[in-house]
């Protein structure tokens, strides 16, 4: 009898995880089905793209502005039902939209979407973090179901849209919402307001103004990888019907986009396994160089060409965001982590609202030329910001390798001397 108890703490915990992953996937589903949706309904409201991307602004800003609040009632209550609270609420939110008969109805309910959405990032990375034992498997695992959440959103979406129309992309995933938030009440227990494990001591001990200056270089970095981030996972569907292959039905063009996302998942997985071999600071910045890269391709390529060009920005964008979560817990105390996390997460996904507003902006004063033009300056800016974080850092991964390296060398050469 006593030896249940560790078990079943122990099957508590990995259905913890498990529920968070798939929190992690349905949040970034969810938020990514009005910009394959709005393709389709051009022609039903008589609006031009950019218009009705607008409505999107209201989701992807309340995405980012909630994520603070949720962050800091996440700690003053509990982050279990914060959780419990994200489910139940988006999936309403959902049903809300779906029978939404008018403009302003619709972006209220996309409003209402895009805050309880915000709730999983700030809310479900902390948590994720204390609960998990291996820390980076674990995570990177986690963004990997991001980003497959991504990765089917435009094609899930495209054919829902196609056989059962446009309502229906909202009204199934709300049945999903729902049946999720029942089943993690019944087989997650409340943490009682308490975190379950210790989160992990800082990696790499920085001096204390070197941690802030680190710190402070990440949270700017959030604001340009938000721009990007956002940026491309919203234009991505129309890009592909526009550039890519002319004149295809809406469910081909959620299939390319679901291909050239899926990348993005290979891409965290690859990243996952890669900072197991090499100092997280440099791939960090390869990556950043490749984004830069990717996006130039996109901007001078059409046709099938366009396909791999996104692909190489897409799993760049998306391994990028993997490592900076890493990189960030290496240099964080853990006293600071969660706040840090709620910070940088507020930064990133407040982009969003912006980056849809500006993509639709861009879009119809100078079409996608301009837009990707614009997308290939704030990502050059991202990658030097990088690269400023990578030199802040070397020297102290320089004496922590030394330092690691030092006892093998003096075990190395005791062994070689011979015996008296």
């Amino acid at each position: 009898m006593t030896q249940a108890m560790p078990m079943m703490d122990e099957r508590a915990r990995l259905r913890a995880i498990g529920f968070l992953n798939l929190a992690h996937f349905l949040d970034h589903y969810v938020i990514l089905i009005f910009p394959t949706v709005v393709i389709g309904l051009e022609a039903v409201y008589g609006r031009s793209y950019g218009e009705l991307l607008a409505l999107s602004t209201a989701a992807f800003t309340a995405f980012g502005l909630f994520a603070l609040p949720s962050g800091w009632l996440a700690d003053k209550w509990s982050r279990r039902n914060m959780i419990a609270v994200y489910f139940f609420g988006t999936g309403l939110s959902c049903v809300l939209i779906g029978v939404s008969s008018s403009f302003e109805t619709l972006a209220l309910a996309l409003f209402g979407m895009g805050l309880f959405a915000a709730i999983y990032h700030p809310v479900g990375t902390p948590m994720l973090v204390d609960t998990a034992k291996v820390r980076g498997r674990t995570m990177a695992f986690n963004g990997i179901c991001g980003n497959i959440g991504v990765s089917i959103a435009s094609g899930a979406t495209a054919v829902i849209v196609a056989t059962l129309g446009w309502r229906f992309a909202f009204f199934i995933p709300a049945a999903i919402f729902m049946l999720s938030g029942l089943a993690y009440l019944a087989l997650v227990p409340s943490d009682g307001g308490k975190r379950v494990v210790q989160a992990p001591d800082q990696d790499v001990a920085l001096s204390r103004p070197l941690t802030i200056a680190v710190i402070v270089m990440f949270l700017m970095l959030a604001f340009w990888v938000g721009l990007v981030f956002n940026a491309l996972t919203i234009m991505l569907p129309k890009l592909v019907q526009q550039r890519a292959v002319a004149d295809i039905p809406l469910s081909m063009v959620g299939a390319l986009a679901t291909a050239v996302f899926l990348c993005g998942g290979m891409a965290q997985f690859a990243m996952g396994r890669a900072v197991e071999r090499i100092v997280p600071h440099l791939v960090m910045s390869l990556i950043a160089g490749f984004q830069v890269i990717g996006i130039l391709l996109a901007l001078y390529t059409s046709g099938w060409w366009l396909l791999p060009s996104l692909a190489l920005a897409v799993a760049a964008i998306y391994g990028q965001v993997t490592v900076n979560d890493l990189v960030l817990a290496r240099y964080t105390p853990p006293a600071w982590r969660g706040r840090i996390y709620a910070v940088r997460f507020f930064l990133i996904f407040t982009m969003a609202g912006p980056a849809a507003w500006g993509i639709g902006w861009l879009y119809d004063h100078g079409g996608f030329n301009t837009v990707l033009g614009v997308g290939a300056i704030i990502a050059a800016i991202g990658a030097v910001n990088t690269f400023a974080i990578s030199a802040l850092v070397t020297g102290a991964e320089n004496r922590r390798k030394a330092a690691r390296d030092q006892p093998a060398a003096e075990r190395a050469q005791a062994v070689a001397q011979p015996a008296e």
